[in-house]
């Protein structure tokens, strides 16, 4: 049995960093005030640990498995999870058109942006380095560290893009680091300024230290099944299971079809390896929920239990994206790697916040958690806008519903047709499309910014 306890003891000890991270947070004024999360500080900590060879043996590679899997379970289970319903004379799609729009912007901003910093390095470096190491940049802030590693993992193996796999998880590490830096900054200034619509929002002792007093009553989620029976939370993780089986078997199916298949050169079945779980994944999860919705039994899914495995999917994610960062790979290439981070992090900043300046009402909200998402994933920027709207009274948190399946559907041509098998693009078709994506993004999310303020009148 001792072979097996392997990776069982590398998730226990990724989980020890959650542990730790929330103990750093709650004792040590500096990340209390910064108001980190204890995923990021956990995670540098196993970062430095693995670094100094202090991880009982791990090493970084160890932990890149996780975090495939935890981002792509954290966003087939906020697809579970059901849409709540608005409030009288609200309606959703245009704010979270906005955010879909924005999103997909960023996205081929980032990959522009990160671009034209690797072109310029490498007109002055002695040792240049691949111009698609630069536009992975987006798939590590504005997707996250699950596609950055499926993206880097095929442009790499199958495309001859050298180091993509340690770029792409070191940009959505840095991603994560971005989105609180100039994230909670925001938040601070909206909340201490009365930006914010919640009136509720204030920065307190449970904000600060990052745990609830002894007499809370924050409620955790709605039993749905008897105890003598099964447990509730165990009963959500099969219908995710159900899911996660079905999108294996599915790939598992298709990907002989479509081997036999080339496309632009590439075998076309690489758009179904399980490199590319996540798309695949959402889109099974999906027609499944809407199966169970259709079949009437949408009720035996509780949204707050399903967020609670979204939100462990994501903080465990975080960890393990921290962890697989290979240091030695960092330090040579800290240059190029900083530039593109400092670019895509300024550039999306003034995307997110310049935009949102047409929205009026909910526009510093919708700015933060837009934002949020397009440094990290979908769970740092509900997190951000859990600080300015403790309560969620605003729609902002169900347009992230709207906003997960959109985003599928407008960025399909970028995001399956070309970004699996960019490297066999050449540079000028690159910039061409995804040039001709941000000029109608940026349109659009402009049009959308008055439609949006006209939907929401009560704030």
């Amino acid at each position: 049995m001792g072979s097996t306890f392997s990776g069982v003891t590398a998730f226990a000890l990724m989980a020890c960093m959650l542990l730790i991270g929330t103990v750093l947070r709650a004792r040590i004024g500096m990340f209390r005030n910064a108001l980190l999360p204890a995923s990021l500080i956990g995670g540098g900590v196993g970062f430095a640990l693995v670094s100094l060879d202090w991880s009982l043996g791990y090493q970084s590679s160890d932990f890149t498995a996780f975090t495939f899997h935890f981002f792509t379970l954290s966003f087939m289970s906020l697809v579970l999870t059901g849409r709540e319903k608005s409030s009288v004379g609200t309606s959703i799609i245009p704010g979270g058109s906005w955010l879909s729009v924005v999103w997909v912007t960023s996205l081929v901003l980032q990959a522009l942006v990160g671009l034209a910093v690797i072109v310029g390095y490498n007109s002055l470096s002695e040792q240049p380095i691949s111009e698609y190491l630069g536009i992975l940049v987006t798939h590590g802030f504005t997707q996250g560290p699950g596609q950055a590693l499926a993206m880097g993992a095929i442009w790499e193996g199958e495309l001859g893009v050298d180091h993509a796999i340690s770029f792409g998880l070191i940009y959505a590490s840095i991603g994560f680091v971005a989105a609180f830096a100039i994230g909670i900054p925001v938040v601070r200034y909206a909340i201490r300024h009365g930006l914010n619509s919640n009136p509720a929002a204030r920065i307190d002792d449970e904000f600060l230290s990052g745990m609830l007093a002894r007499d809370s009553q924050v409620s955790a989620g709605r039993q749905i099944t008897h105890s003598g029976n099964v447990d509730t939370l165990a009963f959500h993780l099969s219908i995710l299971a159900v899911a996660y089986v079905l999108t294996d078997q599915y790939l598992k199916f298709m990907q002989p079809m479509a081997s036999e298949v080339t496309l632009a050169g590439v075998n076309f079945g690489l758009i179904f390896s399980h490199n590319l779980f996540f798309f695949h994944g959402l889109m099974i999860t999906v027609a499944l929920r809407a199966l169970i919705d259709a079949l009437g039994f949408g009720h035996y899914i509780d949204n707050e239990t399903q967020k609670r495995i979204t939100g462990s999917s994501v903080d465990l994610m975080v960890v393990a994206t921290l962890m697989s960062i290979e240091f030695a790979m960092l330090a040579t290439y800290f240059v190029p790697i900083a530039l593109v981070c400092v670019a895509a992090a300024a550039c999306t900043a003034l995307l997110c916040f310049g935009l949102a300046r047409r929205l009026g009402a909910l526009g510093i909200e919708r700015a933060v958690t837009i934002f949020g998402c397009c440094c990290g994933s979908t769970g740092s920027g509900l997190l951000l806008l859990r600080m300015l709207d403790p309560t969620l009274s605003t729609p902002i948190a169900k347009e992230l519903a709207f906003f997960n399946i959109a985003i599928l559907v407008i960025s399909f041509h970028v995001l399956m047709l070309m970004a699996p098998i960019l490297p066999s693009f050449s540079l000028g078709t690159i910039v061409s499309v995804y040039g001709a994506t941000f000029v109608v993004g940026a349109a659009a999310a402009l049009y959308l910014g008055g439609r949006v303020a006209k939907a929401n009148p009560d704030f």
